[in-house]
């Protein structure tokens, strides 16, 4: 019976012990893999709608007279918030940038009213797909891309918004780097496009056609306009800004 006693009483010893401290815990979210940050705001924040919070809580209504501007997208309009590479942000211009790098329309859609109609905008460009065709969060149909594309154009409308419909860029393969034709093929941009224009001609929104201003005569983004097939650099900016500009110009004055 002694011995059965030990023997019953072990465990229990041994739950009453103090529990063994991990030899390394993250101190810090850095400390954390960036897949599993991208994992956990997934879980808690599909559109991560924290990226902005602290700037949004901190942006004054607009001034009498002022016309601003919102620039709602993914990586390629996130990216021009980037002024040591590629200058500052539309110097003296009312523009917010609204862009997180990878986001898919959908999640530009959830997060569409505290970036962008929440800050009272004059206008609103609408830049996003590229992610959808890659397929970044799984299989999107082109049919659902364009229902969230005009689903945010309603949106704004309803609030008195004017809006700018962007056409999604052309990608291009470039050596020693990752094929992007494969994941975003030129034909199933183009079909997106032609929607994106036939969308914003008969819903009185102005086109911002950045595709015909960085396609090559074959299709593909312009090699000099990029270093991985799929972003511009600052050449490519140096372009687009400009056409982006007469966008912004028309839709005020429309």
């Amino acid at each position: 019976m002694r011995f059965l006693s030990v023997l019953l009483l072990a465990p229990i010893a041994t739950l009453a012990q103090p529990l063994a401290q991990p030899q390394t815990q993250p101190q810090t979210l850095s400390a954390i893999p960036p897949s599993l940050r991208q994992a956990a705001t997934l879980l808690t924040d599909y559109g991560n709608t924290k990226r902005y919070a602290a700037e949004n809580a901190a942006t004054k209504p607009p001034a009498a007279g002022e016309q601003r501007v919102v620039f709602m997208g993914d990586s390629i309009t996130d990216n021009m918030h980037n002024s040591q590479r590629f200058g500052p942000f539309f110097p003296g211009k009312p523009y917010l940038n609204r862009g997180i790098g990878g986001q898919t329309t959908v999640q530009m859609l959830i997060r569409f009213y505290s970036d962008v109609i929440a800050l009272q905008p004059t206008t609103v460009v609408i830049f996003g797909g590229t992610n959808d065709i890659a397929g970044n969060l799984g299989p999107v149909s082109l049919e659902s891309t364009e229902q969230n594309l005009a689903a945010m154009a309603d949106m704004a409308r309803g609030n008195g918004i004017k809006v700018i419909m962007a056409t999604v860029m052309p990608v291009c393969d470039l050596p020693g780097k990752p094929p992007m034709t494969t994941g975003r093929p030129p034909e199933t941009i183009l079909r997106l496009n032609t929607w994106i224009k036939e969308y914003a001609a008969s819903h009185a929104a102005v086109l911002l056609d950045y595709y015909s201003v960085t396609v090559d005569d074959k299709g593909f983004l312009k090699a000099d306009m990029t270093e991985d097939g799929l972003h511009p650099t600052m050449k490519g900016y140096e372009v687009m800004n400009p056409v982006a500009e007469k966008a912004i110009a028309l839709s005020l004055n429309k």
